[in-house]
């Protein structure tokens, strides 16, 4: 089946407040604009059960863990799979895929209710001139011909050659999840039972390496419905999840333009979880201001901090704030070695003194790449926080994050152990 033609539309984030089973969530509305009788280009498939479209083109190849793609099928069950269609309605833990997979919601999708909506195809140009597609499971009720709760979700893939061939990005939209599961799932009233499940896989088979495949946070449980109110770009963009495929590979920590990506949370902090091993460095990158405090909640400890890059202006010196043990200068493009301070690393730290000349745009994923190791090995839990400044007239003041505020209030302090320092402190 070939395609629409294109149309010319921005790739905009709107945002809209609506209110699902009494949880406040104020998600992202689905990208519109494309044709069609709802905005989404036109139908990938009739009413349906377990069905997926025929291949449809892409205008243009994507590098999807080390294959080429210019086609793909739109499976009725939440997903996209590249080299044939996939029925399975009840989601397999990745990495054991049958094909090759881009799964925004997989779970039980039935559009064969008469108030159920239905699955569309679209695309266009976005405002930077790069093409997309966008699958839209618009209004989507679950088995059997169910439609008492609906999700609206939509995955859209966007070329990018400006940084490289075959390489392409990822959205992810939830504008409304009420349901996870399909009555064929052990669900009942659509919850309950296998959860849906949302990332990707390679599609290569349950030996994969950690680096073939990604699932989201809460997939295959209840939280998989808090999609809707996370993100891993901002705390303005609920619903929204983005994701770069770079040479084939997802974002996974291993280079500075590869970084993890965290989970946005309602305070503003930036989550991340993920599991590391002895000395192996990972990319982290939230969004910035004039400085972060990090801290590790469970797992092993600091063991290093690298800024890889000075900044656009030419910022590269900074400082490191060790708590008790003080204050150190701190150099793009320098590793500096926490266990030079103390041999059993740190569970939280600050970068200070980003100048407020860079004006650092919070919503540029690649604003502030920072380079982590740890201690040990295993999974790490740790959170980021923002250290911002008001620069609208006087002489800004950096405000503490929301967490240290908290932990003032209740009298209570980092203590972060002692030693002589090794380093020559600022």
């Amino acid at each position: 089946m070939r395609l629409f033609a294109r149309a010319s539309l921005a790739l905009g984030v709107i945002i809209a407040g609506v209110a699902v089973d009494g949880r406040h969530a104020s998600a992202v509305s689905l990208l519109a604009g494309m044709g069609g009788p709802a905005g989404f280009g036109i139908l990938s498939q009739g009413r349906n059960d377990d069905g997926f479209s025929s291949e449809l083109n892409m205008p243009f190849t994507i590098d999807f863990f080390g294959t080429n793609f210019n086609t793909f099928f739109i499976n009725n069950n939440g997903n996209i799979t590249f080299g044939g269609g996939v029925s399975n309605f009840t989601p397999i833990p990745f990495p054991n895929a049958p094909r090759p997979m881009v799964a925004p919601y997989w779970g039980d999708v039935d559009t064969r209710c008469g108030t159920c909506g239905e699955v569309y195809v679209g695309g266009g140009t976005d405002i930077n001139g790069n093409d997309f597609v966008a699958a839209t499971w618009d209004n989507v009720g679950f088995f059997s011909s169910n439609s008492s709760r609906t999700n609206s979700f939509q995955a859209i893939l966007r070329e990018r050659p400006d940084t490289g061939p075959g390489n392409f990005d990822i959205d992810f939209r939830y504008e409304r999840l009420e349901w996870t599961t399909g009555n064929a799932s052990g669900g009942s009233g659509g919850l309950g039972g296998t959860e849906a499940q949302a990332g990707f896989d390679a599609g290569n088979g349950p030996a994969s390496p950690p680096s073939d495949f990604f699932t989201l946070p809460g997939s295959q449980t209840p939280q998989v419905l808090d999609l809707q109110n996370t993100s891993n770009v901002s705390a303005a963009t609920p619903g929204l999840w983005t994701f770069a495929i770079r040479n084939g590979a997802l974002p996974d920590g291993s280079t500075p333009s590869n970084p993890l990506l965290p989970v946005v949370n309602i305070d503003g902090e930036f989550d991340f979880d993920f599991n590391v091993q002895l000395g192996q460095q990972v990319f982290i990158d939230p969004v910035i201001a004039v400085g972060y405090d990090y801290v590790v909640n469970s797992g092993p400890n600091f063991a290093s901090v690298l800024v890889p890059a000075a900044l656009a202006n030419g910022d590269a010196d900074f400082t490191l704030d060790l708590g008790a043990s003080g204050l150190f200068a701190l150099t793009a493009g320098a590793v500096f070695d926490l266990t030079l301070i103390d041999p059993l690393g740190f569970s939280a730290f600050s970068i200070l003194d980003i100048s407020v000349a860079e004006a650092l745009d919070p919503s540029d994923p690649l604003a502030f790449i920072t380079g982590l190791t740890f201690v040990g090995s295993g999974q790490v839990s740790m959170t980021q926080s923002p250290i911002t400044v008001n620069t609208g007239g006087g002489q800004g003041v950096p405000e503490p994050s929301s967490g240290l505020l908290l932990l003032a209030g209740l009298g209570l302090v980092f203590t972060l152990r002692r030693r002589r320092a090794t380093t020559t402190p600022v």
